[in-house]
């Protein structure tokens, strides 16, 4: 099932910190220093295994610096390492896909 909004936590390394957000497909969103952007979500139907997939690009952007691709490609929540964000500061992974929020 293709899904409007990708759910993903994030690592600070040094603070240890971790914070779960929302990646709206093709809005970008900041994590401290990195700029990720949801190209895509999928996730398998209930009558399936579990598994959600997201294409995701996050890229680096440090004041005063030129932004610095890190990572374009599928991550997935059920294998978190396969395909994973190489940072020294920052982990990213996929939870889950959702719908999008309904408009009020």
């Amino acid at each position: 099932m293709r899904l409007e909004v990708a759910q993903l936590q994030g690592l600070d390394k040094i603070t240890a910190r971790v914070s779960t957000f929302l990646a709206p497909i093709g809005q970008p969103v900041r994590f401290g220093t990195l700029v990720i952007t949801a190209r895509a979500c999928r996730k398998r139907p209930p009558t399936e295994t579990p598994e959600s997939v997201a294409f995701l690009e996050i890229d680096d952007r440090k004041p005063g610096q030129d932004q610095v691709v890190l990572f374009k490609g599928w991550m997935f929540a059920s294998s978190p390492a396969l395909n994973a964000l190489e940072h020294p500061v920052y982990d990213v992974w996929v939870l889950d896909c959702e719908s999008a929020p309904a408009k009020q």
